[in-house]
């Protein structure tokens, strides 16, 4: 029984080391998204920007259009009507609109399922991953992700966002290659870069809502459990100075 904290203090250890070498294999540290479940708004964009430029290739397989329109208080008709194209039934889970031949074909293996990613990864990645794009010729398919190299998918914001290159360091003297160190917008998108911070928050946002959207209503629901549990200490405290009133 004695070694099963140290067992549990290893294992936390390990972890963390695990995450720290995961984080400088991938490009180094994250920027913050300072994402808000509770604002609405912003998950109405997420769900929206997602479904039209995310969806042709990711599946949410965890979450279904009527439950969307519950948590997001969106009518199922206008999710239907706007963010279904796949002609998926309203109690049906959000499922990827490209056939499994051709993604195989065009990205190696298929686009993974996004239910997860935030939870997985966690928001700050999520966000600083879909900053991270720049052009790169040596790649397949053009381009290259500072945070997570080499990744087998192109920027699918770059409208919005524009094309970034990529500005490197001194050759490692073992490898002779050159780090990224910055990345630098070359040719302005649709949004300005503070319009665009925005749009990719929401999507980080709506995708963390994805992971779990319990969390909604366990959010709203907590503030009742804890006036409740104020209450309720209100009254045992009045019933304990009554029990106790005539000892001396």
């Amino acid at each position: 029984m004695t070694k099963r904290p140290f067992s549990r203090l290893a294992a936390f250890a390990a972890g963390l080391l695990l995450s720290v070498s995961v984080y400088a294999a991938e490009g180094g540290a994250t920027l913050q998204a300072g994402n808000d479940l509770s604002d609405k708004a912003s998950l109405q964009r997420g769900a929206k920007l997602f479904m039209g430029y995310c969806s042709g290739c990711h599946s949410l397989k965890y979450l279904r259009y009527s439950r969307m329109a519950e948590d997001l208080g969106l009518s199922e008709d206008d999710v239907m009507a706007n963010l279904n194209f796949t002609g998926a039934a309203v109690g049906e889970q959000i499922q990827v609109a490209m056939p499994h031949d051709p993604a195989t074909k065009w990205f190696g293996k298929m686009p993974p399922d996004l239910s997860l990613i935030a939870r997985v990864r966690g928001p700050d990645w999520v966000y600083t991953y879909l900053k991270s794009f720049y052009l790169d010729e040596s790649r397949p398919l053009g381009w290259n992700n500072k945070l997570f190299p080499n990744a087998s998918m192109p920027n699918p914001l770059w409208e919005l966002q524009g094309l970034q290159h990529a500005e490197y360091g001194p050759p490692d003297p073992a490898t002779k290659d050159r780090p990224v160190e910055a990345l630098k917008l070359a040719t302005p998108g649709t949004e300005s870069p503070a319009e665009f911070d925005r749009s990719v928050r929401d999507i980080t946002n709506f995708l963390e809502y994805a992971g779990e959207p319990a969390a909604l209503k366990r959010q709203s629901m907590g503030v009742w459990v804890v006036l409740f549990l104020a209450a309720l200490t209100f009254l045992a405290f009045l019933l304990k100075k009554e029990f106790w009133k005539d000892v001396h």
